[in-house]
């Protein structure tokens, strides 16, 4: 039977998914808590990747040598920095790119070094499978968007996810990224700090890779407010919701 990691960025969201676990064991490696277990019918293991792309790549590697992983699912939070993409959105990864990777003058901008490519695309069979999830299973969360945190009910999206080793909440920031990427000619919609990482080892090892972020903040100066709120009120219902329909819709 394949086994699928579910990976999060943040405790609030692995509660919910973690108590959908049948039989559930724990396992600690690599300073991780791994839990292991069953879940409509398919084996998972859980973990959280820590913050930043070295934790994350760590992360992927032991998920996929020391538990056997053959497919990867990230779920957390971003920033949006696309056009349209507000507040409560979700967005599911088509691909990831480093906005802080700079080789040049030895490689372009943005390139992986020795790669021959600036962005790492997720696996289409999956992504397609996730972005069914979160279509049908976003409505299933119900009123958790609360009026009081969202003033309008969420949108999906489907495109580029920037990842860097920065938590971006200056304006200026966010148009010194969105400006560079454009002139290199990507076109991204959110920003975090890990996705990039799993991709590559994923590609790495040949394993299928699919992520959604929610959008919890638009990069700004009021990144910080209220994080915790809705993280537990938006973000981790979404979680649950669209992971528990991606569940049902997966091939075994």
């Amino acid at each position: 039977m394949t086994t699928l990691a579910i990976v999060s960025a943040l405790l609030d969201e692995q509660k919910g998914l973690l108590d959908q676990l049948q039989q559930p064991t724990q396992h600690v490696r690599a300073g991780r808590t791994f839990w292991c277990g069953q879940w409509a019918g398919h084996e998972v293991v859980l973990v959280l990747s820590k913050v930043g792309k070295v934790a994350a790549a760590s992360t992927t590697a032991t998920l996929i040598e020391a538990f056997g992983a053959e497919r990867v699912l990230f779920t957390g939070v971003a920033g949006g920095i696309g056009d349209g993409v507000k507040v409560g959105d979700v967005v599911v990864a088509d691909a990831f790119i480093q906005h802080d990777l700079d080789p040049s003058p030895f490689f372009p901008r943005y390139e992986i070094p020795l790669y021959d490519r600036a962005t790492m695309a997720c696996d289409e069979t999956l992504s397609a499978l996730l972005f069914e999830a979160v279509k049908s299973g976003l409505p299933k969360a119900g009123d958790h968007f609360h009026r009081d945190i969202l003033l309008e009910a969420p949108g999906v999206h489907r495109g580029l996810i920037a990842s860097g080793d920065q938590f971006v909440c200056d304006p200026a920031d966010v148009n010194t990224i969105r400006t560079d990427l454009q002139a290199a000619g990507h076109q991204a919609l959110a920003v975090e700090m890990e996705g990039a990482a799993v991709a590559q080892v994923c590609f790495d090892y040949g394993i299928p890779f699919a992520a959604m972020r929610t959008i919890s903040d638009r990069a700004d100066a009021d990144a910080h407010m209220d994080f915790s709120a809705f993280v537990q009120q938006v973000a981790s219902p979404y979680a649950l919701a669209i992971v528990s329909q991606f569940m049902r819709i997966l091939p075994k």
